[in-house]
């Protein structure tokens, strides 16, 4: 983010990092902006009372267990609402600040001190939460590859309304490795499918893999070799409706299978508190007492 800052064109002074509790709430220490502590999971909102001042950029920045769990109300709302609002989720699968509980996002099998057999709940994707209250744009980036996530947060604050970008992150504390079966430099070549506007979705060394749509099973991985690249799925993160971006959301639902990165979706709608400006004031009112006067009043001995 300190690198992406200077090419979004804004002034610091005109930047706002708002945080909450957890790990990740130490973010706006690490910005030379200006930053605002929240409570566990209200992060998101706290921006709507800004939502008159658009000259403002605004970033919310939380990790998986907040805005998912205590928080994942005023998420789902900020989202909804097209609120103008940057949101940065930091998903390490674990609650770090509360030593190693498992998290809304944590993989099956996942134990703790509290839960010893391991968690049997399928984890929450973040996406797809995101596009099943139709967030107008909606991304997903890596800690391993800085060029990457610097493209993925100068397209999110471009975005005007809310913007929602899932940063696959490590914990090397209490979740070690978390994402290391598809972002390692080993493994990455094969396990990471680049999202790219206009173009076939294809991977691998050779792109000898690819995606396309099945009727039966939403979005599938198959070999190019063996069904054509015609019949590949062609990115588009504009389409209106939300149901193709939201079958790639669910292509990996435990990371442990090719996983899409990029943006999902980028759609134009209103942008809450713009369609509603100020009305100008009435003509014949230009005293704070004539308006209070005004009307049906009532005059008390």
């Amino acid at each position: 983010m300190q690198f992406a800052l200077p090419d979004m064109g804004v002034r610091r002074e005109d930047t706002v990092i708002v945080g909450r509790i957890g790990c990740a709430a130490r973010f706006p220490y690490y910005m030379n902006t200006y930053g605002i502590h929240g409570i566990h999971g209200r992060a998101p909102a706290m921006r709507p009372g800004g939502a008159c001042q658009p000259d403002l950029s605004v970033f919310v920045v939380g990790g998986d267990g907040d805005l998912l769990s205590i928080g994942g109300n005023h998420l789902l709302h900020a989202l909804r609402r097209n609120v103008n609002i940057t949101i940065l989720l930091f998903n390490n699968r674990i609650y770090g600040l509360t030593k190693g509980q498992y998290s809304p996002t944590s993989e099956q099998g996942k134990g703790d001190q509290e839960l010893a057999p391991g968690l049997r709940g399928a984890p929450l994707l973040p996406l797809s939460v995101a596009l099943g209250v139709d967030a107008t744009f909606v991304a997903r980036t890596h800690d391993m590859d800085r060029k990457h996530m610097e493209e993925v947060f100068k397209r999110a604050h471009a975005h005007q309304g809310a913007a929602f970008v899932e940063v696959l992150q490590n914990c090397n504390v209490f979740n070690n490795h978390a994402y290391q079966q598809i972002t390692s430099r080993d493994t990455r070549q094969d396990m990471l499918i680049p999202l790219v506007q206009g173009e076939p979705i294809r991977f691998g060394p050779d792109g000898s893999k690819g995606v396309v749509l099945d009727p039966k099973h939403g979005a599938v991985v198959v070999d190019v070799a063996d069904v054509g690249e015609d019949a590949l799925l062609v990115h588009n993160e504009a389409r209106d409706h939300p149901s193709v971006a939201f079958a790639l959301s669910r292509l990996s639902p435990n990371m442990d299978e090719p996983t899409p990165m990029g943006v999902f979706r980028a759609v134009d709608k209103p942008v809450y508190g713009a369609r509603n400006p100020v009305p100008e004031r009435p003509p014949g009112r230009e005293l704070i007492s004539e308006l209070l006067h005004s009307g049906s009043t009532w005059t008390i001995e």
